[in-house]
């Protein structure tokens, strides 16, 4: 049984942790006296009102089930992405549709990076400023950072946290969830400042390093240029958020880990030595394509190469060269990396690198099996066995994400989308990734696609933050099922 008081108190705090940064995106619009101001201040005002409310009207709860968390996490996402858009619409310009204010808010929230914006340099600071901070918060999940906040509760901390956080990324960590939840945080903020210090040290004004720090370590993409990372045209730029996009995609307990000196570490695990490797062959194989083709000189293609492979890959979206124009083996490489995506316990999106790794690991011990019968194999990752229920639980989710995205290609095209847009955009989307090939390119954007396709797509980046199966399973705890 769902107490829904006990949802909608939680649900409560979840606006006023989004309220705050609305204040701050009001302030800065205020301070360079821009006219976005009203549309973020009544955004603000109407998210506190809605978050305070319930903390009057309804009593505290110390105990909460794992049923209220799932279903606090999964809404919590959602009215976070529909104030979100409050901003947006309220402002109007190129957000002067429900679909287009929706899509951005959605986009944002998940760390997606796709954007309906042709000029993003035309906004305001502050609206600016709250498009980044809504990747900021999507980062490592809107629940984690109002858990890291409240006060400890008997039941509530442990039944968010499973409802936020997937088993497999469970697997790196021996403590207690509050203690996780600050570890994930200290990760988080740390990399924010030092990439944020470093941009400035590179030539990049303080606001834009701020802005850009909390979309990469999101592993979002949101710029707040229009040629993205290109309009900088810096290779050392690049570089440093190259560092910083492919650490944010490794697993925060191991990065931490790494840091207090742990056996278990960056350089000791490995699946992480097989994502980078995986990572490098691509990189290698693009580079050798786009020299092979003569499109750039060989320090030039690996230049583009690595920046796309490790954007796409670690599913920041950032840009600093148009891929719609690359051969298809190389765009077919990219695809795959959009699927692939980063590590579980990062920010990165997608089918991640990790249930890649274990399905072939399992595929491997079905196929021993088959020579040898009487055998008895196991699957491991980093010394640590695998049991039968998480590996069938890998191939279910597998096969749920390759449904969805397929499913949501076919509706695109129904939508009038063609071909390569639509199964792109649906790969991108459910990934989290931002840019895909076709109409929807490193340099073009989600603008004029129809209104339909806008909603469809909308839902598919929640899917992918939320990882299908907890909506799912949602879904069928409503409908009364055990």
């Amino acid at each position: 049984m769902i107490r829904t008081k006990a949802v909608v108190k939680y649900l409560g705090y979840i606006l006023l942790f989004n309220s705050l940064f609305l204040f701050i995106s009001a302030a800065i619009s205020f301070v360079n006296k821009e006219n976005a101001l009203n549309a973020l201040l009544i955004s603000a005002v109407s998210c506190t009102v809605l978050g305070v409310t319930p903390q009057f009207f309804i009593r505290k709860y110390r105990e909460i089930s794992f049923h209220e968390g799932l279903t606090i996490s999964v809404f919590g996402w959602i009215i976070t992405c529909v104030i979100g858009m409050l901003p947006y619409y309220l402002f109007g310009g190129e957000f002067n549709t429900v679909a287009n204010a929706l899509f951005e808010s959605v986009s944002g929230y998940t760390t997606t990076g796709s954007s309906i914006l042709n000029d993003i340099e035309a906004l305001p600071k502050g609206l600016l400023f709250w498009r980044s901070s809504t990747a900021f918060i999507g980062g490592v999940g809107i629940v984690l950072f109002v858990l890291l906040v409240l006060p400890e509760k008997k039941g509530a901390m442990s039944s968010f946290y499973r409802s936020e956080v997937s088993d497999l990324s469970k697997m790196s960590f021996f403590t207690r969830s509050k203690q996780i939840i600050r570890i994930i945080a200290t990760v988080y903020f740390s990399l924010i400042i030092a990439e944020t210090t470093m941009l400035t040290l590179l030539g990049m004004s303080l606001f834009d390093a701020v802005c850009h720090s909390f979309t990469t370590v999101a592993t979002s993409g949101f710029s707040t240029k229009n040629l993205s990372i290109a309009a900088y045209d810096n290779v050392w730029i690049e570089v440093g958020i190259m560092f910083f996009m492919l650490i944010s995609s490794i697993h925060f307990g191991i990065i931490y880990a790494t840091i207090t000196r742990k056996k278990n570490n960056i350089f000791s695990s490995h699946p992480i030595r097989m994502y980078l490797l995986v990572m490098l062959i691509g990189i290698i194989l693009i580079t050798f394509q786009l020299t092979r083709e003569n499109l750039y000189g060989i320090w030039e293609s690996l230049r583009y190469a690595a920046f796309q492979v490790i954007s796409l890959g670690s599913t920041t979206g950032y840009a600093t060269v148009d891929t719609g124009n690359w051969p298809i083996f190389s765009i077919l490489l990219l695809i795959y990396f959009t699927i692939q995506c980063g590590m579980v316990g990062s920010t990165a999106g997608g089918m991640k690198f990790d249930r890649i790794y274990l399905f072939f690991a399992s595929v491997t011990k079905q196929l021993k099996l088959i020579l040898h019968p009487d055998g008895i194999y196991v699957v491991k990752m980093d010394k640590n066995v695998i049991n039968h229920e998480l590996e069938l639980q890998i191939m279910v989710f597998i096969i749920l994400y390759i449904l969805t995205f397929s499913v949501t290609a076919l509706l695109l095209t129904a939508t009038g989308v063609d071909g390569m847009s639509s199964f792109s955009a649906s790969i991108a989307t459910i990934g989290n990734v931002g840019p895909g090939f076709g109409e929807v390119s490193s340099f073009s954007n989600y603008r004029m696609l129809p209104d339909a396709a806008k909603y469809i797509l909308s839902a598919n980046m929640l899917l992918g933050r939320l990882e299908i199966m907890n909506v799912l399973a949602l879904f069928l705890m409503l409908g009364g099922k055990k």
